[in-house]
């Protein structure tokens, strides 16, 4: 429900942007400048505005809200279900997972005992490249991107979150971390990240 209600945000975004653009009002995009100038761009009785497209604007900017309040409550629940779950509390001390990817994890495998190792889990989750073959030397190409894609994208996006903020931490992880960028870039540091993170969380 909560991606439902974020997916009906981004796309009501998008159309308060296009509305905007045919009255050539163009905003800076990304969903906290957009929520912070339409109020403005509603109070400016000077602009290009038609009293009809404000009309729309209010009513679509008020629709907004109430699924901004959707989605604060449903990440509510997801702390509730936390404090209730031992498991859930585990899992969440693995950097780059939150209440949300931890309570994902146990609703799509439970104890995880269909899989008998951590990479058969990041396997199943399409974290791991797929080989073939070129010179008679195997090769490692592309992610598989099977599995379930709802984890694997709380996965990787939880590993992008501690790439991004790696500063001038010097624990093992953030070193390994800095090395793998400098060698094989920020994607493929991101993947190996959350495929490493998905072994630990099977652990």
């Amino acid at each position: 429900m909560r991606e439902h209600c974020a997916r009906e945000r981004t796309a009501l975004i998008n159309r308060l942007l296009a509305l905007l653009a045919e009255f050539r009002i163009i905003m800076p995009k990304g969903r906290a400048a957009v929520q912070r100038e339409i109020p403005l761009c509603l109070e400016d009785a000077d602009n290009s505005l038609p009293a009809i497209a404000r009309a729309a604007l209010a009513d679509s900017y008020d629709h907004l809200q109430v699924l901004n309040q959707r989605i604060e409550d449903t990440e509510q629940c997801f702390e509730m279900l936390v404090e209730a779950s031992s498991n859930a509390q585990r899992i969440m001390k693995v950097r780059g997972i939150g209440p949300q990817s931890a309570t994902t994890v146990l609703a799509s495998i439970g104890k995880a005992e269909q899989f008998d190792t951590g990479r058969d889990f990041a396997t199943w989750l399409g974290l791991i490249p797929k080989q073939y073959s070129t010179g008679g030397k195997p090769r490692l190409g592309r992610i598989s991107k099977r599995g379930n894609k709802y984890l694997r994208t709380l996965l990787v996006h939880g590993a992008r979150t501690v790439v991004a903020n790696l500063g001038e931490k010097q624990d093992r992880l953030s070193q390994c971390c800095r090395e793998l960028l400098a060698r094989r870039g920020m994607n493929r540091t991101i993947v190996a990240l959350a495929a490493n993170n998905a072994r630990i969380i099977w652990a």
